[in-house]
């Protein structure tokens, strides 16, 4: 039922591009709505994992330059049935990671170094996991199309808007100034409410998959219930400075105020880690995750030796 809900959001993003394109420019509007989206999507299709990466400022890294890392996710891959993905480490303080890339063939996995510091050998397995279970299940494609057409519909609405909207055979207006002005403004809203959809669609499915592969759903229940202090405390200057790569992360990195929730990419964490915790009843006797101290708002937290990457 997820596919196809997911399906019908895409279809959905497509057509209202294709309308805005209509309502601002006609026909040919519509023509060029069309030729940009198809260019857009082919263009993303390819390259979305190198610009994700470039405006993320990961470092790819081997086994050499960090062999627990690596080997936890070579083992993961393993048991997911995956090819090895290339493993990225980026350096801010903030812990979070996303995944990217057009197929399984090519994926990438990023991590925060703030995620190495600050969580558990159990936890960052859990969220590793979580990121091959988008993997696994194609959702780094798909989210990357979504967020290109709701770019593409943001950039039509205001082009559109500026010139107020297409005119007919005869040189009069289809729209009057004002709509032209209103679709310039709901459109990309409304498109920003379609891809929220779509992520928050497939957070379920990766927690799900992610539980799965890690072996023990509590390992990333516990991770989740860490990265959200983390991203409410920790400010991510990266991401905050490319917001269009927010839905990607496993938890929201932007900071948004009172609006965070209301426009959030991400279901309420809440909710994500109570379906985990109701997966765990199966695994009552699997070991769990090391406690770990509270995050401070407004700085990073102490850095510790509880993980395998050292103080």
């Amino acid at each position: 039922m997820n596919y196809f809900r997911t399906a019908l959001l895409l279809a959905a993003l497509t057509g209202f591009f294709l309308v805005v394109g209509y309502l601002l420019g006609g026909q040919s509007g519509l023509m060029i709505a069309l030729v940009v989206a198809l260019g857009m999507n082919v263009f993303a299709y390819w390259n979305s994992d190198s610009m994700v990466l470039r405006m993320a400022n990961a470092q790819e890294v081997g086994p050499n330059e960090a062999p627990e890392l690596y080997g936890i996710v070579q083992q993961l891959a393993q048991r997911a049935g995956l090819p090895m993905p290339r493993v990225y480490i980026i350096n801010e303080d903030q812990p979070n990671a996303f995944a990217t890339g057009r197929s399984p063939e090519h994926a990438a996995v990023a991590v925060n170094t703030g995620l190495l510091q600050h969580l558990s050998r159990e936890e960052v397995t859990g969220v590793l996991a979580h990121e091959l279970g988008h993997v696994r299940n194609r959702d780094t494609l798909t989210m990357t199309v979504a967020a290109t057409l709701s770019g593409a519909i943001g950039m039509l609405a205001s082009f559109g808007g500026l010139f107020g909207g297409g005119r007919d055979e005869n040189g009069r207006p289809l729209v009057s100034p004002v709509v032209a002005i209103g679709a310039m403004i709901l459109a990309p809203l409304a498109a920003s409410l379609v891809q929220m959809a779509i992520s928050r669609s497939r957070e379920y499915e990766a927690d799900k998959a992610g539980a799965e592969i890690s072996g023990n759903p509590l390992w990333l229940a516990s991770a989740l219930q860490r990265l959200h202090e983390g991203t409410q405390a920790i400010p991510n200057a990266t991401a905050e400075a490319n917001p269009a790569t927010a839905h990607l992360y496993i938890d929201n990195p932007l900071s948004a105020g009172g609006l965070r929730s209301l426009f959030s990419t991400h279901p309420p964490m809440e909710e994500r880690i109570a379906r985990l915790e109701a997966m765990a009843g199966q695994h009552a006797g699997a070991p769990q995750p090391q406690p770990a101290a509270s995050f401070r708002r407004g700085g990073s937290v102490p850095r510790t030796s509880r993980g395998p990457w050292g103080a």
